[in-house]
């Protein structure tokens, strides 16, 4: 499982022109799953995410997890992040999951992330062409 996780203070996703999800501030995750990735991959993810600790306490250092932060989280799933240009300049997925493996992999890390955060995760549409628009703070990205 491949996760780029920004904390943004807005971000959404759109489908054929119409926002799908949206959130202010909390994480924008863009999601790979990989072909070995199981429940117990995507669980332990979602737990983790949860506990980092990298919004602002009141000194302004990363110091307060996301749920004690109140934030909120939109995940997009995205194989890209799976892309291998080992043999030459035209991207390879083969260690992406298959879509009938890495799409009720990506639902039940939709499930834990609720579970974990306490409320509803804002999602893309699992194999849309989508448009995501983020405003990235700080900047943060971090790749899990």
């Amino acid at each position: 499982m491949k996760i780029v996780l920004q904390r943004v203070t807005s971000a959404s996703v759109q489908v054929e022109q119409k926002i799908v999800g949206s959130i202010q501030v909390g994480y924008l995750l863009l999601v790979g799953i990989g072909s070995e990735d199981t429940d117990a991959t995507v669980k332990l993810a979602a737990e983790n995410i949860v506990k980092l600790r990298l919004m602002s306490d009141a000194q302004g250092k990363m110091g307060v997890n996301l749920r004690d932060h109140g934030g909120d989280i939109l995940a997009v799933s995205q194989f890209t992040l799976y892309a291998d240009f080992s043999k030459g300049n035209r991207p390879s997925f083969h260690h992406a999951a298959a879509p009938e493996l890495a799409r009720p992999l990506f639902a039940l890390f939709i499930e834990e992330l609720e579970k974990c955060l306490g409320k509803k995760v804002s999602q893309g549409v699992f194999g849309a062409d989508m448009k995501v628009t983020s405003c990235n703070d700080g900047p943060v990205t971090i790749i899990l």
